[in-house]
């Protein structure tokens, strides 16, 4: 293509030079995508923490952390909260700091079994407890059931809230599993192990993570498969 750049100085642009912009213009689009769900959906590597020197951290306090199944033992400052401390000195930076006032969910991480929001987490609250972030969703380079429904149904546009979308939805299942109430529960007296969700079930238990795209439909029909495991269709509703 740069060749012709002087051919199109001086006749101008024609369909076959359009055809051929338009061409590398998609082919950029797509690998852009498929590097970007591949990061997006990685297991975490073992990374070596970088050792900071204790004086140049003001109120040091050295933690030990099971994240992703690894131990990790980390010097950090003792008001560092876990979002910073995944992301800046464990190299995690698939949980993403949207607000950083736990107000959009998109940092979302599962610790010892329930979704919190890393950015209102101090680390230190977190010694000896696991905490599994999206790199560690995916067992042996196989994706977990939610990665695979988030994929198929293209519960992601832009993709910056999805790490948080999907630690949520996977600590989610577990929340049914076990029967918790949520606030559309039509009696909380009377709860019962595996409940299934319905749509407003996992709009409600969902709402703390915003998806500024506005990809809620296919959200709801990733999770609603990963709980069933059956196909489930989309009903599309149109404006007029």
């Amino acid at each position: 293509m740069p060749e012709e750049l002087d051919e199109i100085v001086q006749s101008g642009l024609n369909r076959r030079h359009f055809m051929k912009l338009m061409s590398l213009a998609a082919a950029g689009l797509l690998a852009s995508h498929v590097l970007g769900a591949e990061q997006l959906f990685a297991r975490g590597l073992d990374m070596d923490i970088e050792e900071l020197v204790p004086q140049a951290i003001e109120n040091g306090l050295s933690v030990t952390i099971k994240v992703n199944s690894r131990t990790k033992k980390v010097l950090i400052d003792s008001r560092a909260t876990l979002l910073d401390t995944l992301r800046e000195r464990m190299g995690l930076t698939g949980t993403k700091k949207g607000c950083d006032h736990g107000q959009c969910g998109a940092c979302t991480v599962i610790v010892d079994g329930t979704r919190v929001l890393s950015c209102l987490t101090l680390a230190a609250t977190c010694e000896g407890k696991s905490v599994i972030t999206i790199e560690g969703i995916a067992k042996d380079n196989q994706l977990n059931p939610m990665q695979a429904a988030f994929l198929k149904h293209d519960g992601f546009q832009c993709g910056f809230c999805t790490p948080g979308q999907i630690c949520s939805a996977v600590a989610l299942m577990k929340e049914a599993k076990e029967g918790q109430a949520s606030f559309v529960t039509a009696d909380v007296r009377q709860t019962q192990k595996d409940v299934m969700l319905s749509d407003d079930e996992i709009a409600e238990r969902m709402s703390g993570n915003i998806c500024r795209c506005g990809a809620y439909p296919n959200i709801v029909a990733a999770i609603k498969e990963a709980q069933t495991g059956k196909d489930v269709v989309q009903n599309w509703l149109f404006a007029g």
